[in-house]
């Protein structure tokens, strides 16, 4: 797998990078399922364009709640959530689908069509943006590359391992360059060298502006990154670290 990516820091001092102007933004946000439990509790959070931020937690934290809420899968009980300005319990019918155009996920279970073939499902990014079939066909091939499955373009999901499934999720997440990208368990069924990798492709992404919030598990990602850390425990946000991470 390679991840020969030109990167440009994005400009601190430029408009875009101002707290304002943050692309994620939550104001103190409550998420329930059932009557008198929390998945999330009175979360508040700002991610910057170009910053990649790693949530961490056992599992029932609240990470894909908190994720899911994102993407608008889920409206928050309480709170105010902002994604690229848009207010997320107010959105209307067309309004979601105009949002996750912007919007790169890679899901914990895949979520890709098995009746397609692997190029095809990368595709799917950019086809519902109106990508011409000529640049979508390079673009695809390139992030293909990148993940290590250019040579498995044309094979259905089905005759992929679990690892290279979840690659071609993190492909289909990276080629429409969104402005936000929402990550959830992507290194769990891959050795260390590809989830390094898969990691170092999500960190060019935010080199080049996008805002990355990757889930994890994996205690070694996160020792090596230097990146900021958040740290879920029963629906709160107990320990925001900050740039070194320790003590996640």
């Amino acid at each position: 797998m390679t991840a020969d990516v030109k990167v440009r820091k994005p400009d601190p001092s430029s408009p875009a990078m101002r707290t304002g102007d943050a692309p994620v933004r939550m104001y103190g946000v409550s998420k329930s399922y059932l009557p008198g439990t929390w998945a999330l509790q009175n979360v508040s959070l700002e991610v910057g364009r170009g910053e990649f931020v790693f949530l961490t937690g056992a599992s029932g934290a609240g990470k894909t709640t908190l994720l899911k809420l994102l993407f608008a899968a889920e409206r928050p009980d309480e709170g105010q959530i902002l994604v690229l300005g848009r207010n997320i319990a107010r959105l209307g019918g067309g309004g979601v689908p105009a949002l996750r155009r912007r919007v790169g996920v890679v899901f914990q279970d895949f979520k890709l069509l098995t009746r397609r073939t692997v190029e095809e499902n990368v595709g799917v990014a950019l086809d519902v943006v109106g990508c011409p079939r000529r640049e979508t066909r390079s673009r695809v091939f390139n992030a293909l590359r990148q993940v290590g499955l250019h040579d498995r373009r044309k094979h259905p999901p089905l005759a992929l391992s679990g690892g290279e499934q979840q690659r071609v999720a993190v492909a289909r997440a990276l080629v429409g360059e969104p402005e936000i990208l929402l990550a959830d368990e992507p290194t769990g069924n891959l050795d260390s060298q590809l989830s390094t990798g898969i990691i170092d492709l999500m960190m060019a992404a935010a080199d080049r502006g996008t805002a990355v919030i990757v889930a994890t598990h994996d205690r070694s990602l996160l020792a090596r990154s230097g990146r900021r850390i958040l740290h879920l425990e029963n629906g709160r946000i107990v320990e925001p670290v900050g740039d070194s991470g320790a003590g996640a």
